[in-house]
């Protein structure tokens, strides 16, 4: 059972993180696809403010007619390629603040809702001739030329266009000669979005509610079907375990009275009256025990609301002292030392004297019947703030953590299954807190294994 059980939580955490997994995975598809959406339409809206921003479009005409002047130098005048490379930079540094400028305010009138900076590299620059090209700038991917526009970083940017353009320019020299060349240029336009992540997960914020409320769901539904299959198991090993434990207490007297009863139909003890009634006495008292053990069942399995209490007014002192003798003249065990530390001002106690009897008994025996060889108990009590508190206090084998909390519960007994080393039902500490909440009172447990165990019990005074 408890193998298949077992097999069903792991079949189930891993059913769920196979659905966790799907449901990430297409959120994640979801999220590149918004991503993709956004990008393109901010591209498009790039697009169309470098057609129709006629600043903007004269800005870069500007820069562009700048540049092939500067190769057209670079080509048929002295201007080395190192100088031609700085003054590439140098143009682009005074040109870049009037673009950005314009550019921005181009943005602003397009209402986007958000920045976008926009600059242009070049990455390869290659003057063609028919007998040799001259390559200027060799194409370099990591280290382009930033030539107009905002220099943002180039992992921090999406490529909005790349171009090779080929053309020729022709210009007349300084002797009215006119010299034209053609050229290859590598240029690529990007764009820089300020907080695009926040834009598209704002954009996808119904579905990630919306998927976390499942995911929320689907998990504490997975908890609760778990949480209820471990409590059924539980319970069911209760049952399994009191049906054990009663079956074990019934046996003793009833195979007791079946010899009994048989014992009368032999002549011998039918003609010997001292014998006959011994054997009626043994059918007697195995007829009370079971009896018992059925009210056992029975009492104990009440619970604090089917009290009727009877309350009457005791002193504390006098109550216990008579707890005290009683108990020790029910156990007769020569290796038992019972302590009390009465509270010194008198406390008059309005309680169903019967009931709240029992339940300290109850816990009285358990001392006994788990302690060791030498056994100690101390009954402490005190007056706090309206409360009077009855500590028990004993040096037996104690309880371990992981149980403290279940010794209070219907049928329960640490050892597992039908095997213990002491008789019973699993009912008295249940009874025992059933009859302390009926009197509005409260009980807790300290212990610790292998040096004891101390109850503490509180409930009201007037």
């Amino acid at each position: 059972m408890k193998k298949r059980i077992n097999i069903l939580i792991v079949t189930a955490i891993i059913t769920l993180l196979a659905l966790t997994s799907i449901q990430v995975y297409l959120i994640y598809n979801t999220y590149e696809l918004k991503k993709k959406a956004f990008l393109n339409e901010t591209s498009d809206a790039i697009g169309r403010l470098d057609d129709e921003a006629e600043l903007v479009v004269e800005t870069a005409e500007i820069w562009g007619q700048e540049f092939v002047e500067l190769l057209w130098e670079y080509r048929f005048e002295n201007l080395g390629r190192d100088e031609f490379l700085n003054e590439l930079r140098t143009e682009r540094d005074s040109l870049s603040k009037a673009f950005n400028k314009l550019y921005q305010n181009e943005v602003r009138k397009s209402n986007l809702g958000y920045d976008v900076q926009f600059k242009k590299n070049i990455y390869s620059i290659i003057i063609l001739d028919s007998v040799a090209n001259d390559t200027v700038f060799a194409f370099n991917e990591e280290n382009p030329i930033f030539v107009l526009g905002e220099n943002f970083k180039d992992e921090e940017g999406y490529r909005v266009s790349q171009a090779r353009w080929q053309t020729d320019y022709t210009q007349i020299d300084d002797q009215g000669v006119a010299r034209t060349f053609e050229f290859l240029v590598t240029t690529r336009d990007q764009m820089s979005i300020s907080e695009w992540k926040r834009i598209v997960l704002g954009r996808m914020a119904g579905l990630l509610i919306a998927s976390v409320l499942v995911f929320l769901f689907v998990t504490g539904l997975f908890y609760y079907s778990i949480k209820n299959l471990i409590k059924q198991k539980k319970v069911a090993d209760v049952k399994s375990d009191f049906i054990n434990n009663i079956t074990h207490e019934l046996k003793t007297p009833l195979a007791t009275l079946s010899l009994a009863s048989k014992s009368l139909r032999q002549k011998e003890i039918l003609q010997s009256p001292a014998i006959f009634e011994n054997t009626l006495g043994i059918i007697d008292r195995q007829n009370s025990r079971l009896q018992k053990l059925i009210d056992q069942v029975m009492t104990n399995s009440l619970g604090s609301e089917d009290f009727v209490l009877n309350k009457e007014q005791v002193i504390d002192d006098d109550y216990f002292r008579n707890i005290i003798e009683d108990f020790s003249l029910s156990v007769q065990s020569q290796d038992l030392t019972i302590q009390k530390y009465i509270e010194p001002k008198e406390v008059v106690l309005r309680i169903d004297s019967f009931l709240f009897t029992t339940a300290l008994f109850n816990i009285l025996e358990n001392a006994v019947k788990y302690g060791k060889e030498s056994i100690e108990i101390k009954i402490n009590t005190r007056l706090r703030n309206n409360h009077y508190e009855i500590e028990i206090q004993d040096n037996g084998i104690g309880i371990s953590n992981k149980h403290q909390k279940e010794v209070f519960e219907k049928f329960y007994r640490v050892a597992s299954g039908n095997v213990h080393n002491v008789k019973g039902l699993g009912l008295g500490l249940y009874y025992t807190r059933q009859v302390i909440d009926a009197h509005d009172g409260s009980i807790s447990l300290m212990s610790e294994v292998n040096k004891g165990t101390s109850f503490i019990i509180n409930i009201p005074v007037s």
